[in-house]
């Protein structure tokens, strides 16, 4: 064993001269196990939120998504479902259509996207798990339901329960004939069901069957305004996607779930890495805690330190136990900080103790514990640790020879 590690060691646990050195030292480790701790939980509670919003978004957007380069529909006939099932990893396809509309309900009024979906949509995004009112029916056989986003639901006071009450829906005429001709074209239908996702949908859709929307857009059988991809297990999103680009070309667009929210992941993941800096400097203000403990063993060992030099040791040597000293007692302290990390992700899992007012999702904090977290962590830690012994590390350097002297 190296003799800077050596002596480094014997002084993480060697008795003090003073017993306020002990007890600076012990703030300092608890110090720097409290820093790693908060580090931890704060980056596992961005990782809670983001699953959280994620798994919500999944009830929606698909795994691949194809739409148009240029337009809004495109003609999904059955030579153009063949060639997309002939790429490796396809499950489940499901056409969509959608166009804005006007509504109205019992003298409410608003506007939205009325969404037409075919019945693998259900079996591609468990809509049917978000529903919070009624239950997903789109068809009956004598008429035409939908099933309404809550807060479209709430604008428009939607019973559900009422039976009778329809939704009538306004879809401007592409091609008006003369100057008699309405300028909408007016369907109704009769809402089943309430669906509660996340608000960006929940205000904006409403969601039927799609031959009712193309039978209001005047539009072919195999009109779509994008076909949403369910992988077969196992299979990976971004090869899938890989090979569609390939087999489809330029005139489409083909976007993983990540690319469909990419603005708002980008945003989870700015917000979760500035939560990590402002964390990170609370760890650099523990850090002077650190550099009085070790100016204090440096000075409580000045005579250890005469004794080395006169023995041959070397101002590097002397540098390195010091700097030494200060990465293992950070790195002592950032162990005790993954454990108490642990134990508050534990308790928060099992008891969710910290709550979220109600009205949210869930009740309590999500938290999602990700082992890549502890590499940053610990780079950022031990980093604090090291630049924190460089000055009583030079300090021990200056300590002089006495024998020397004498």
């Amino acid at each position: 064993m190296k003799l800077p590690v050596l002596f480094a060691r014997r002084y993480l646990f060697a008795r003090r001269s003073t017993n306020a050195i002990n007890i600076i030292t012990g703030i300092s480790v608890g110090g720097i196990a409290i820093g790693t701790a908060a580090l931890i939980l704060v980056l596992s509670v961005f990782n809670g939120f983001e699953d959280l919003l994620g798994g919500l978004f999944g009830h929606f957007n698909p795994e691949i998504k194809v739409t148009p380069a240029k337009g809004k529909t495109f003609e999904a006939d059955s030579l153009f479902l063949s060639k997309i099932n002939q790429v490796d990893g396809i499950g489940v396809i499901s056409q969509t259509l959608e166009e804005i509309a006007f509504f109205e309900y019992e003298g409410a009024q608003d506007f939205g996207t009325l969404k037409g979906v075919d019945a693998a949509f259900q079996e591609i995004n468990r809509i049917d798990s978000t529903i919070r009112e009624g239950q997903y029916r789109l068809q009956t056989e004598d008429r035409a339901e939908v099933v309404v986003g809550a807060g479209i639901r709430n604008k428009l006071n939607i019973q559900v329960e009422n039976g009778l009450a329809y939704l009538s829906i306004y879809m401007p005429v592409q091609e008006s004939r003369g100057a008699l001709d309405q300028p909408f074209k007016t369907r109704f239908a009769y809402p089943s069901g309430t669906f509660a996702i996340q608000q960006e949908y929940d205000y904006q859709y409403i969601l039927t069957n799609i031959d009712f929307v193309r039978e209001l857009l005047d539009a072919d059988s195999s009109t779509v305004s994008a076909l949403e991809i369910k992988c077969r297990p196992g299979a990976n999103p971004s090869n899938v996607q890989q090979d569609l680009v390939r087999a489809l070309g330029p005139e489409y667009t083909i976007k993983t779930r990540y690319e469909q929210n990419e603005a708002f992941f980008k945003v989870m993941q700015l917000e979760k890495w500035m939560g990590f800096a402002i964390t990170s400097l609370m760890m650099v203000l523990m850090a002077f805690n650190m550099i009085g403990a070790l100016w204090m063993i440096v000075l409580d060992k000045q005579k250890d330190i005469s004794v080395l030099k006169t023995l041959g040791a070397t101002d590097r040597t002397v540098r390195a136990i010091f700097l030494l000293e200060g990465i293992f007692l950070t790195g002592f302290g950032m162990l005790l900080g993954f454990v108490l990390a642990l134990l508050l992700y534990w308790i928060q899992v099992t008891y969710g103790i910290i709550t979220i007012p109600q009205g949210f999702l869930v009740s309590s904090y999500p938290i999602a514990l990700r082992w890549s977290d502890f590499i940053p962590v610990t780079a950022t830690v031990l980093s604090i640790g090291f630049l924190a012994a460089l000055a009583p590390a030079a300090r021990a350097v200056r300590v002089p020879t006495y024998l020397r002297e004498e």
